[in-house]
């Protein structure tokens, strides 16, 4: 059916903006979520406004043009649209009103339903297909699970939103690489330790997105679980930009704030970030906490940085099913550092600068992967040394770990003999 220029301008009599009821003096009435209904019948489309109206922001319309005109002046949550109606059908509006804003929900009502017209209405992005007449339990709960699924993409969007001024913010540093290659160590430090919450936030985008599209309802656990993706999507977020502007304040010489957390939750980031990691499947990762909670003597970001690199390290150690433990233990006496000299199969890293205070936190990584040859053990901390070709490995990991120990005065022991797996132990004083 051919669509009619829009022309036609909303009646006032049919713009219930009003709310029923009123909020007390001096407070502000919670938003509701606003609800559009579309219907050429004046008893479907009145009966719906009365039935919504205490839940929702109620705005209804006799035809698809005065649909239109309501969606382009106020946001719509959910739309419920009778397919089969004179001037534009309830498919057309629909497509106009995935124009203009493709997170409006709409259910579509049909009184002569057939199969052709039910695949139109999905493909076009319909949330639910009801037949008339309907009873008032299905309805509710068709525009409750709507206006849920409304929610959960509005959340996906500004979340991603986020993700994409973040990754212009990258791209404006890689343009200030070109212009100070002096600084370019930092800046290339600034992507490597950016790219692991990256690679944990584009898996998260992928999978609800997914999730978004295959269903045409989103609720109960599946919803749950896409918002609870949603928060360790802006969780990762937040962690780049932490990471961003602790780096923008060394290159201008300023002091980053000193951001210190319980080394139990360190821990159970780590656990988070390498869940969906793609170097931890196939390998077994267990994370154990200490018994009793204390506070590491290092920047938080920081301490993430270290226990991630060496972790994903070990997991990268060999392709073939491997175990690799994090543990933490509490130290009470200073460290006696005659015992660890360094040779074939040991290291000590930062004894110089090591201060050797109590309590000393000490966080073990091993693996029972190959193991490392005495000499890559005596070079693997250098600056841009790596075993892994260029289009896999920077050598700037450990690198990074090294310089992050020796600002907090801690140090690095490593331990490994070929074909007995490797173990890296992180020691850094505790604030009491």
């Amino acid at each position: 059916m051919a669509t009619t220029a829009l022309t036609a301008t909303p009646s006032l009599s049919r713009l219930d903006t009003i709310s029923e009821t009123h909020p007390a003096p001096g407070t502000e009435a919670p938003r509701k979520p606003t609800l559009l209904i579309v219907d050429d019948e004046e008893g479907p489309r009145q009966s719906l406004r009365i039935v919504f109206k205490n839940d929702y922001h109620v705005l209804v319309a006799s035809d698809g043009l005065e649909a239109i005109m309501l969606a382009r002046s106020t946001p719509v949550n959910v739309c419920v649209c009778d397919i089969m109606m004179l001037g534009m059908s309830g498919v057309e509006v629909l497509k106009e009103l995935k124009q203009i804003d493709p997170a409006i929900e709409v259910i579509m009502l049909t009184a002569f339903e057939t199969i052709e017209t039910a695949r139109q209405a999905l493909r076009y992005g319909a949330s639910d297909y009801l037949n008339k007449p309907f009873d008032i339990p299905t309805m509710r709960a068709a525009v409750a699970h709507a206006a849920q699924k409304h929610r959960a993409t509005v959340e996906f969007q500004r979340g991603n939103q986020q993700l994409q001024e973040l990754q212009r913010v990258i791209q404006d540093q890689r343009v200030r690489e070109e212009m100070a290659r002096a600084q370019g160590e930092i800046y290339a430090s600034v992507l490597h330790d950016i790219n692991s919450p990256l690679t944990i936030i584009s898996g998260f985008v992928e999978l609800i997105n997914r999730s978004m599209q295959n269903a045409a309802r989103v609720e109960g656990e599946q919803l749950e679980n896409i918002k609870g993706d949603l928060n360790k999507l802006n969780g990762q977020v937040g962690r780049c930009v932490e990471i961003s502007r602790r780096y923008l304040s060394f290159l201008h010489n300023q002091t980053a704030e000193k951001a210190h957390v319980g080394v139990n939750q360190i821990m159970s980031d780590l656990t988070e970030l390498l869940s969906r990691h793609p170097s931890a499947k196939g390998h077994r990762l267990t994370v154990k906490n200490l018994d009793l909670d204390v506070i590491a003597g290092i920047n938080g970001t920081d301490f993430l940085q270290i226990l991630l690199n060496l972790t994903i390290n070990a997991l990268q150690s060999t392709s073939h099913p491997h175990r690799v433990t994090v543990s933490c233990t509490l130290h009470p006496n200073p460290i006696d550092l005659e015992k660890f000299s360094d040779g074939p199969a040991q290291r000590f890293i930062n004894r110089d600068g090591f201060a050797n205070r109590t309590p000393i936190l000490a966080v073990t990584i091993e693996d029972d992967g190959p193991g490392i040859p005495a000499e890559i053990l005596a070079r693997m901390f250098e600056h841009r040394f790596t075993t892994k070709p260029p289009e896999l490995g920077t050598g700037l990991g450990l690198s990074i770990v090294k310089r992050l120990v020796r600002e907090a005065q801690g140090a690095i022991l490593i331990q490994s003999v070929p074909g007995h797996g490797a173990k890296f132990t992180v020691c850094l004083q505790t604030l009491s």
